[in-house]
C-alpha cells in the first residue's frame, strides 16, 4: 500500500503549496537583472513562463505580503525584501566584522573595495565600497558572478575545495579574451593562491578592471574574500597585495576574537 505522501505508483507525491512556492521565487528572481528594475507583466510572464492569470495572482499575493511594488511602468522588488535580508546571519555577522577594515582598505588609494562570500559555484557580494576612479565593474551589493573568473572568488575557491572541484569540473565560459578557461591552468592558479594567500583578476571578468583579493580564512576554509579593485592602466595590481592581505586577517582575528560573530561555514549546495 502506498504512504500518504506517494501515488499509487510508489512515487513521492509534491507537497502542497510547494508548487506555488517555487513560482513565487522565480518570479522574485526574475528581477535580478539589477537594483531598481522594474519589469512588465508580460516581461515577467516571459521570463517565467507562467500564464499571464497564474503570474497576477502571484504578484497580487506578494504584493499584499511586501514583497512586490506595483509601479505605473510594472512591478519591483518590495522593501520587505531589503528588510529580511538585513538579518541574514551570515551577511549581518561577517559584514559587521569586516565593515572597519574595508573602510581602512578604502583609505589605502580609495579605490573600490568589495567584501564576497561563495554560493555554489558563484560569488555573492556582501558589500561595495565604491572608488573615486571611475570604472566598469558589474559587481553590486547583492549581485554574483562566476568565481572562477573574479580575484574574490578565486581567493574563496583556492580554500573549499569541494567548490574548486565542481568548478574544474564544468564548462569554463570566457568573460573576456583574459578570463582562465583551461582547467589545468585554473587548477594551477588555485594552488598559488594557496600558496601565496592572495589572488590576482588581470581583466578576467571584465576589460579595463583589475583587483587583488585575500581569503578570509577560518581554520582552512575561506568564509568570505576582499579586495581592491583599480584599472591596471593606472596602477600595478599587486601593490595592493599587503593591505588586502591585511585587512583580511584584521577580519579573520574580529571574527575568532568576538563571542556571537562567527558566521556559519559556508554550505556546499548539491543537486
Amino acid at each position: 500500500m502506498a504512504r500518504p505522501d506517494q501515488d499509487a505508483g510508489g512515487q513521492e507525491r509534491a507537497q502542497p503549496g510547494i508548487g506555488v512556492l517555487t513560482r513565487a521565487v522565480d518570479v522574485l528572481q526574475s528581477f535580478t537583472s539589477g537594483p531598481g528594475t522594474t519589469l512588465s507583466l508580460a516581461e515577467l510572464a516571459r521570463r517565467t513562463e507562467l500564464p499571464k492569470p497564474t503570474l497576477h495572482r502571484l504578484l497580487s499575493a506578494l504584493h499584499g505580503l511586501g514583497l512586490i511594488d506595483k509601479r505605473p511602468g510594472g512591478y519591483q522588488l518590495g522593501i520587505k525584501l531589503f528588510e529580511l535580508g538585513e538579518h541574514v546571519p551570515r551577511k549581518h555577522k561577517l559584514r559587521e566584522a569586516a565593515l572597519p577594515f574595508l573602510q581602512d582598505l578604502y583609505e589605502v588609494n580609495h579605490d573600490t573595495v568589495h567584501l564576497a562570500v561563495l554560493d555554489g559555484t558563484d560569488v555573492v557580494y556582501l558589500e561595495r565600497i565604491r572608488g573615486h576612479h571611475a570604472l566598469n565593474v558589474a559587481s553590486r551589493v547583492g549581485g554574483r558572478l562566476p568565481a572562477y573568473c573574479t580575484g574574490v572568488g578565486k581567493a574563496l575557491l583556492a580554500f573549499n575545495p569541494d567548490a574548486a572541484m565542481k568548478v574544474l569540473a564544468m564548462p569554463l565560459v570566457p568573460r573576456t579574451a583574459y578570463t582562465i578557461t583551461d582547467h589545468r591552468l585554473l587548477a594551477a592558479e588555485l594552488e598559488r593562491i594557496r600558496e601565496a594567500g592572495i589572488s590576482l583578476d588581470r581583466e578576467e571578468n571584465a576589460l579595463g578592471v583589475s583587483c587583488a583579493a585575500a581569503p578570509i580564512l577560518i581554520g582552512e576554509r575561506a568564509i568570505g574574500a576582499v579586495s581592491v579593485t583599480c584599472s591596471p592602466v593606472r596602477a600595478d595590481v599587486e601593490r595592493y597585495a599587503p593591505a588586502v592581505k591585511a585587512a583580511a586577517n584584521g577580519i579573520r582575528r574580529t571574527i575568532v576574537n568576538t563571542p556571537g560573530l562567527r558566521p556559519d561555514l559556508p554550505q556546499e549546495r548539491h543537486p
